[in-house]
């Protein structure tokens, strides 16, 4: 199977229904070999990438990765961005707001860790969670100090994803290239995983009672991420629905999809100037005595 990124994005205006997407795509690879090798060739192509990227200073890059639990984040990340220089990369993961950060607007926390110009940034999860934990669980919107009671309706989600979309619509004109991952898992995946955790007493730390609580949502967080979806899906800022429950195709797709993100920037290594070049030679000079 040929990997295009198209078959996964959301396109702009359009509206999800997820039972649509598969949560399973054909087979990638033909074999376990096969699949590490066109996993390697990814990587390092995404490592020269990321060089050139460097180098050009132009532009600053954003993953993000939203999913139900167990759908395969941290392994896409690691796997994926294996070959990445540390130095040019940062993974932040966004868990319940500190005291400090209820004393912002809801984008003030991720705000602050968004990659410079040359670098890529990794969100686990991020300000999205404003417009979907939120609102699965609205009680979280009490501690959120918000001007006005919380409403929970329409207009107070549809403003939430006004501001979203204006953010990345500002980061985009100003040389940030942002690319949204929903890792697409069957909830039948979810508790397959969720058992061989339990099994692996190496994975045991990997689930609580609280994760299979919130297996009782599995409607309403559907629900949400559709609306989510639908709302936020733009050619600034797509979403890119992955089939999540096949891990290492999930893992090719992922790294296709950054790897033809990064040929949309149509990098080169910087030209050197005719005064560049003597300054080189002379350094050669004083060098070669």
């Amino acid at each position: 199977m040929k990997i295009k990124s198209d078959d996964f994005c959301v396109p702009e205006g359009a509206e999800v229904h997820l039972k649509k997407w598969p949560t399973r795509a054909e087979p990638i690879c033909r074999s376990k070999e096969e699949y590490e090798a066109v996993l390697a060739d990814h990587v390092a192509r995404l490592s020269a990438m990321q060089q050139l990227h460097y180098a050009t200073n132009r532009h600053a890059i954003l993953l993000i990765f939203q999913a139900m639990d167990a759908a395969g984040k941290d392994g896409a990340i690691r796997h994926v961005m294996s070959g990445v220089n540390p130095q040019g990369c940062q993974v932040f993961s966004f868990k319940h707001p500190s005291a400090t950060e209820l004393q912002h607007d809801f984008l003030w926390r991720t705000t602050c860790d968004l990659p410079e110009r040359g670098r890529i940034g990794i969100f686990n999860r991020s300000y999205y969670e404003e417009v979907l934990i939120a609102r699965v669980h609205p009680e979280i919107l009490r501690g959120e100090g918000l001007l006005d009671k919380p409403r929970h309706d329409k207009k107070l989600w549809h403003e939430r994803y006004r501001s979203i979309s204006n953010l990345e619509k500002h980061l985009y004109v100003n040389g940030t290239r942002i690319i949204k991952f929903f890792l697409h898992l069957s909830k039948e995946e979810q508790r397959k995983r969720f058992l061989a955790r339990i099994d692996d007493p190496e994975k045991n730390w990997k689930i609580s009672a609280a994760d299979i609580e919130e297996r009782k949502y599995w409607k309403q967080y559907t629900k949400v991420y559709e609306d989510c979806l639908s709302a936020t899906s733009t050619r600034e800022a797509p979403w890119y629905v992955v089939p999540a429950d096949d891990k290492e195709s999930a893992r090719l797709i992922v790294s296709k999809i950054v790897l033809d993100g990064f040929e949309k920037l149509n990098m080169a290594y910087p030209n050197t100037s005719a005064k560049r070049q003597r300054d080189l030679q002379l350094i050669r000079r004083r060098l070669s005595r």
